[in-house]
């Protein structure tokens, strides 16, 4: 379970995430990233970073869709110390996500984020 503080809720900040940010595609999944750098900041400088999941219908019913969500979250928890303060973060799982394994996920992730971060360092 992700930190209440590490969790994107409000429909605006998807938004901003999403049409604001950079983004990254791996073949199960897409990974967009505002970080608090940019030139429209995405949060406070010291907000810690936050991030939140879609998972649609097309991926599955709603067994694969939990559990693809279930297996992002974990991933991401675990990265969230890499990630700028104030960034927010939309991980899209993609169609095929429940079919992979969760260290093909965490590979996607893992790749996606070193890109979005290659030149943004905390």
């Amino acid at each position: 379970m992700l930190p209440s503080e590490n969790r994107l809720r409000r429909r605006e900040d998807f938004a901003t995430a999403m049409r604001r940010g950079r983004r990254a595609g791996r073949p199960h999944l897409v990974v967009h990233l505002s970080s608090g750098t940019d030139p429209h900041p995405a949060g406070e400088p010291g907000s810690p970073p936050r991030a939140g999941f879609v998972v649609s219908k097309a991926v599955g019913n709603a067994v694969a869709r939990n559990r693809v969500q279930r297996r992002l979250r974990h991933l991401i928890r675990d990265r969230l110390s890499r990630l700028p303060a104030g960034s927010l973060v939309v991980v899209r799982a993609l169609p095929g996500a429940d079919g992979a394994a969760y260290e093909q996920l965490a590979r996607d992730l893992d790749a996606a984020l070193e890109r979005l971060l290659g030149g943004v360092r905390t």
